[in-house]
This record gives C-alpha cells, structure tokens and sequence, in this order.
C-alpha cells in the first residue's frame, strides 16, 4: 500500500503552501485562471448568465481550497441542525467519482460508483432526501419533484456553481489556512480567499482558536465499528496499549487530518494514505501487515461492496461528528427565515 499521497500530488500540495520556485513558475497561469474564473462569475452577476431559482432556499456549502476540508461532515450537522429547527431538508450533490449523464436519487442501497460514495455515505447516516447531477439546478428540481415535504436545500460543494441560484453561502477552511494565497494552479485556490459568503467555518484540532469571523469546527470520533456483518463496536482507547499492531487507511482530501485524530487519541499507527475518492479495486490491504486497519467512513461505504475485503476482520470504521462551537446553526436558521416566500 502507497505510504503518502502520488508523488504529483505531493510535490504540488508542499508547493501550495509557500511561494517557492515551483509556485512562481506556475503564476503566469494562475493569472489566466483568475482571469476565466472572474469572467465566469462577472457573466452572472451582470445578469447574462441567469442563475435558477428553486422553490426553496438553497445553502451552498463549499471551499475555496482545493481538496478536503470536512464538507460531508459538516453537511451532516447542518442536516442534523436543520431538522432540528423543524426543517425538511434535502441534498443535491456532483456525485463525484460516479459516472452519471442525468440526475439520480439516491438511496441507502445504492451503489458508490453510480452515486458517488459522499453522497451514498450522507444518506446512510443521515435518510436524508438526495439527488446527485452534474447541473445541480436539474437535480434541485429532481429532488423537489420526489420529495414534496423538502422545504430547504443544500447544495454540497457547490461554491463555483454559480447556475444554481442560492440564499446562503458557507465556506470551509481548515489548518492549512489559504495555504500561498494563489490560485491554481500556482497555489491551491480556486477563487480569490476574499470571495463573498455569509458564513465561514474552520474545521480545526482541538485546542485551537479559530481565525476572526469564522466558526470553529471540530470533528470527533472515538469509537470503531466493525467493517464485517458480524462484530460489536471498540472504543479506540482499548486500543492504546493493546500491543497490537495498528495501521490506518485513508482515500479522502486531507488523509492526514484523519490520522492525526487517531494520534491525539492516544494511538500508534502506519498511516497509508490513498488517493481521494479511491476506489479499492486492487485491494489495498490484502498485503498489509497489521492486526487492526483503520479506515474513514467514506472508504467504507465503497469497501463494504467487494467482496474481497468486506469480510477482512481486521477492518474498523471510525466514524466521526462535526461540533460546531458557536451559534452557527441559529444564524441560519433565522436568515433562512428572511427569506422572502415564493
């Protein structure tokens, strides 16, 4: 199994978080990139290009750097949030990695190469209304058309989607800050850092503070699940001094932010980290030398379909939760409330 992320992949993420040689020389494009991006975005505002309006606020939730910075999880929250202020929310979402023509709903059966395996893992933790398209305009109608009760959407990384007419804008962040402040792909943005939104969220290790204006946000876990049918969930700490060799897997945007959080729970661990959105077809652990593997909700909702590792004992899915620190969840609530009604 790959000990870090392709070599590609690496060079570039280390050259994104300063201004080196690599970065300067990649510039110039940066420029034109800007350039077709503000174009695109001045088409909308200058009302040439008409986004489209739903019959029900819509929340765009995204980033500005490329990558993950813990959208599905926070996605999860706000599901969870808005419910809880009497909402019927529903999910719109590319399906990423899922070979998709037209919009598809998504159910908890659903297979993660048709759907994409964010959004197959959203509805299984969560029974959430979901429909994955590449227009998400198209799939907004979809869902409003199969679930009559939805009475708000999100719309998952659908900060550059412009078509899609929204009502709220939050913007994720993590540790790794703005990284060189340039964009692709001389640095890791895809819009300019100081692009509008109404919201922004920080996902963050504990103990550390949250830039100005944004929310902290943390992600927990501290128990695994058993990847085979059969097993009872293991709190990580009867982990700590097990003297069992650990090792963890991660096919997700930012594998490090998953091993790290194994780490500050008192753990050892042989990090692998994957590409994102890595499929398992050559089935990465069967040569692994570990008593227990540890692996991200998202890999599991792909490897829990092959055969050749769903019934690997060794497997343990770690879950984890978005906490908010913050009265995020109110703000929303009440400018979703403002909105003016159809």
């Amino acid at each position: 199994m790959a000990q870090s992320t392709p070599r590609a992949e690496a060079v570039l993420t280390r050259a994104w978080q300063r201004r080196g040689l690599l970065a300067c020389l990649l510039w110039p494009l940066s420029l034109l990139f800007g350039l077709v991006a503000a174009l695109r975005r001045s088409l909308f505002a200058l009302g040439i290009k008409r986004a489209q309006r739903l019959r029900v606020p819509v929340i765009v939730v995204g980033n500005v750097f490329v990558g993950g910075t813990g959208k599905t999880p926070f996605t999860i929250w706000l599901i969870e949030a808005l419910r809880a202020a009497g909402m019927t929310p529903g999910v719109v979402s590319r399906g990423h990695g899922a070979a998709l023509d037209d919009v598809r709903v998504v159910q908890a059966d659903s297979a993660a190469r048709d759907v994409g395996d964010e959004p197959l893992l959203m509805v299984q933790r969560t029974g959430v209304p979901l429909v994955v398209g590449r227009n998400r305009a198209a799939a907004g109608r979809a869902l409003l058309a199969a679930y009559a009760r939805v009475d708000v959407i999100i719309s998952d990384d659908g900060l550059q989607h412009y078509a899609l007419g929204r009502d709220i804008e939050i913007v994720l962040s993590d540790a790794r800050g703005v990284g060189n402040g340039w964009l692709l792909p001389a640095g890791p943005l895809r819009e300019p850092a100081s692009r509008r939104r109404d919201f922004s969220v920080c996902n963050l290790p504990a103990g550390v503070a949250a830039p100005a204006a944004h929310f902290a946000m943390r992600l927990d876990g501290s128990v695994a699940l058993p990847l085979a049918p059969s097993g009872s969930p293991q709190p990580l700490a009867a982990w700590i001094a097990s003297g069992l060799h650990l090792a963890a897997a991660a096919g997700i945007g930012h594998p490090e932010r998953f091993f790290a959080m194994l780490r500050a729970a008192g753990l050892t661990i042989d990090a692998h980290a994957l590409p994102d959105h890595h499929d398992f077809a050559d089935n990465p652990f069967a040569a692994l030398d570990a008593d227990v593997i540890l692996i991200t909700e998202k890999d599991a909702v792909k490897c829990r379909a092959i055969e050749a590792i769903k019934n690997d004992p060794r497997i343990w899915v770690v879950p984890v939760s978005a906490r908010i620190e913050g009265a995020l969840a109110e703000h929303i609530v009440e400018k979703l409330r403002e909105r003016p009604t159809a």
